[in-house]
């Protein structure tokens, strides 16, 4: 156990790169909770770099993952700017919006069919390595960036499920600081669950008065 704490905090268990990717990708999260618009441009920053990362390492969905991440940051951007519109259907800044049942139903069933679909594929067909948990992190983040860009309030529930699951993804293939990174993921979500809740409820008090 103490080895494993010493190389997890030794320099040589990580490059310079992946600090800078973990510093950024950390300022996009903890703007994300404020729902701060710059959240968006470390975001963008924070990806470009994993996606060469990853590849790196074999993890072929995850660096592919990146890339989509990459155009999403600049799709987040024109919708929390401009992605709600006013009873004249003039644009304005997105506010924090709930799912229905349906929607998570329908966002469980995509999730589930892509990864059992990817999954196989990539465990027939390539060298990705635990394809079906890699497939899952992937297909599940996809969804749920998608859900941040447009604010849904729950995207929070599914990125504490996603970062749990990618944790030991990460230990398994030795990049200590991205786990490290993830378990602190998971702390940031609950805290931006509750923050985002708090702001809805708000909203949605103003809006009944």
């Amino acid at each position: 156990m103490i080895d494993w704490l010493q190389s997890w905090f030794s320099a040589q268990s990580m490059s310079p790169w992946e600090a800078v990717a973990v510093i950024f990708a950390i300022a996009y999260l903890l703007l994300a909770v404020k729902e701060n618009i710059f959240c968006w441009l470390f975001a963008l920053l924070s990806t470009a770099i994993y996606t060469v990362l990853f590849w790196d390492v074999s993890l072929l969905m995850e660096s592919a993952l990146n890339v989509y991440y990459m155009a999403m940051a600049v799709y987040g951007w024109q919708q929390w700017t401009r992605g709600g519109s006013n009873d004249d259907g003039k644009p304005h800044a997105l506010d924090v919006q709930s799912m229905t049942t349906r929607q998570h139903v329908l966002v469980i069933t995509a999730i589930a069919v892509l990864t059992a679909a990817s999954g196989y594929l990539l465990g027939e067909h390539s060298s990705a390595v635990w394809p079906y948990v890699d497939s899952f992190t992937t297909w599940a983040s996809v969804i749920t960036t998608y859900l941040v860009t447009r604010k849904y309030l729950q995207n929070w529930l599914y990125w504490i499920v996603i970062d749990t699951v990618s944790i030991p993804l990460y230990i398994d293939r030795g990049l200590h600081l991205t786990a490290l990174l993830f378990v602190a993921y998971v702390i940031i979500a609950v805290i931006g669950y509750i923050k985002w809740r708090d702001h809805f409820r708000t909203n949605r008090q103003v809006v009944a008065a």
